[in-house]
Parts: C-alpha cells; sequence; structure tokens
C-alpha cells in the first residue's frame, strides 16, 4: 500500500517534471451500464483469528455476519461521461446536494471539478500518470466521497454500504473473489496488480464480474462506501503497529472497497478495508450507486 500511496504522490507532481511517457490508449466505445438487482442474504465481513490469525490487518478481525435486504446496484461505476452531465448540470454549485461540512470544504477550496480533470483548449482533458488526453468518457472517474455523495444525491441514489458492496461482489459464498476460480490475472479478471498506472474503459474485463453480473469490482479504481471506517466487534489493534486502524476511528473516514490499477494483488481478499477521508480527491477511487432498497 505504501507503494500505491507513492503514486498518489507520482500522480500529482507536475508534468513537466516528469519524462514523458507513452499515454494510455482510449477507444470510443461506450460501455452498457444496468441496474442490478440483488437479493437479500447474508454477507461475512471479515477474518476469522482463529482460522486466520496471521492473514490480515487488524481492522479485518473479527469475521462476523451481516443480513443485507434486497437493494439494487449500478453494473457499472460512475463514468466521466456521466460526471460531466453532473458538472454542466450545475452540480459543483447546488447548495442542496452537499452536506453541510462537504460544502464549507468546496467553498474553501474552490472545487469545481474532479481533481484528474483539466479545462485548456476549450475542452476537459484527463491528467494520466505521464501525459494528458482528451476526456475518456468511458473510463470511470475518480473523484473524493464528498464529491461522490453530492452527485448520488443528483441522481435519487446513495452510495452502497460495505455489506451490501461485499453482497454484490462476493454473494453468500464465501469465494476469495467475486469471479469463480482462485487465481486473478490482471488481463482477465481486472485493472491490478502494477501493470499500468491509469483506468481503462469500464466493463474491460467481463472475466471478473461477480455472479450477480457486477463488474469491476476488483480493479481500475477503489470503490467508496458510505460505512464510516470503525472496527468490528473483537478489534485488538496489532501489538507491533498499535495506530494502524485505530488513529482513524475518528468518524471522519469511509471504508474503501475493490483495489486500483497500482493495487498489488495479495489485496484482493474479500477482507481488506481501505479508507480516507471524505475530501481527498486524489486517490484512485470511483463509485456505483445503489438506487433501491
Amino acid at each position: 500500500m505504501h507503494e500505491e500511496t507513492l503514486c498518489y504522490l507520482l500522480q500529482r507532481t507536475e508534468l513537466r517534471f516528469k519524462r514523458p511517457g507513452l499515454l494510455p490508449p482510449v477507444s470510443a466505445s461506450s460501455p452498457v451500464d444496468a441496474p442490478i438487482h440483488i437479493p437479500a442474504g447474508l454477507v461475512a465481513l471479515g477474518l476469522s483469528r482463529s482460522i486466520d490469525p496471521h492473514l490480515g490487518w487488524d481492522n479485518e478481525y473479527e469475521r462476523h455476519a451481516v443480513e443485507v435486504p434486497a437493494f439494487t446496484i449500478s453494473k457499472l461505476p460512475v463514468s466521466n461521461a456521466q460526471w460531466l452531465e453532473f458538472l454542466d448540470a450545475g452540480g459543483y454549485r447546488e447548495r442542496s446536494l452537499w452536506n453541510d461540512d462537504d460544502w464549507s470544504w468546496r467553498e474553501r477550496e474552490g472545487i469545481t471539478h474532479p481533481s484528474f480533470w483539466r479545462f485548456r483548449d476549450g475542452q476537459w482533458w484527463w491528467v494520466a500518470m505521464f501525459g494528458e488526453l482528451a476526456l475518456p468518457g468511458n473510463w470511470p472517474v475518480y473523484v473524493s466521497h464528498a464529491e461522490a455523495s453530492a452527485y448520488a444525491r443528483w441522481k435519487g441514489g446513495r452510495l452502497p454500504t460495505e455489506a451490501e458492496w461485499q453482497r454484490a461482489a462476493f454473494g453468500s459464498s464465501g469465494q476469495p473473489f467475486p469471479w469463480a476460480g482462485t487465481n486473478a490475472a490482471p488481463s482477465v479478471h481486472g485493472n491490478f496488480g502494477g501493470v499500468r498506472f491509469d483506468p481503462v474503459e469500464s466493463g474491460s474485463h467481463p472475466g471478473g464480474d461477480s455472479a450477480f453480473g457486477v463488474s469491476d469490482l476488483m480493479g481500475n479504481g477503489w470503490e467508496w462506501t458510505s460505512t464510516v471506517f470503525a472496527p468490528f466487534a473483537g478489534f485488538e489493534p496489532l501489538p507491533f503497529y498499535p495506530g494502524y486502524s485505530a488513529n482513524f476511528f475518528d468518524g471522519r473516514h469511509f471504508v474503501m472497497k475493490g483495489a486500483s490499477a497500482p493495487t498489488d494483488a495479495t489485496f484482493l481478499r474479500p477482507s481488506f478495508r481501505n479508507w480516507f477521508q471524505p475530501h481527498y480527491q486524489h486517490v484512485f477511487a470511483k463509485f456505483r450507486l445503489v438506487t433501491h432498497g
């Protein structure tokens, strides 16, 4: 994860300080999103100390089951093209879409667009790791939790909870990945493992779809949830790193699930929990909507 944090810093470094590299390819296709109904059912969160005592970090213990009511979730994460509609409709100026804290941050920092976007020559551009390219409409948009929440209100939806995301990804099967099988191949199952720095077109890896048909759950960007980062019952801090999680149980960080392009495949386990505060725009994080339930 420290390697991924380094990528965030490298991403934010001005292009004039980098040696130009190859820009990622962009297709003109338009992936088709769809609402997917997820039936009610149990989902397991976390790890068991008695079974996997040394596999995870402290916030992944103790394993427990959650009953998740039925809900509907989007097949694909929100795209740059969809976000452009929100921006053009005045979403960043509409006070009713933002809670008090998020609106104060937006005004204080002058936030008017995603941090990965630049406007020049009369159009929007995506700031890739080593250059700029015309905004890829079919890539997932990378935004902060505050921005994602405002968009969800604009669309009449919401972000999934951690348990809902887990249910859409893994069902009740307890399998190691959303897809069937015990291996994770970046070329087949998703954009992860450090093969590339930048996103790809959403829906590019159907082999990684969950049993419910939800796409891109692992890779191409972490996914925001509405769940505040907090300990599970039975939490015990790591004796060699007591502040790894506990320092962030402050009610101001939100759980992220999945993986981004630079994420090592070892972190693709179902129990892994990432987290960030809601006003950090620079994390490689996408999101999808729950519209019913």
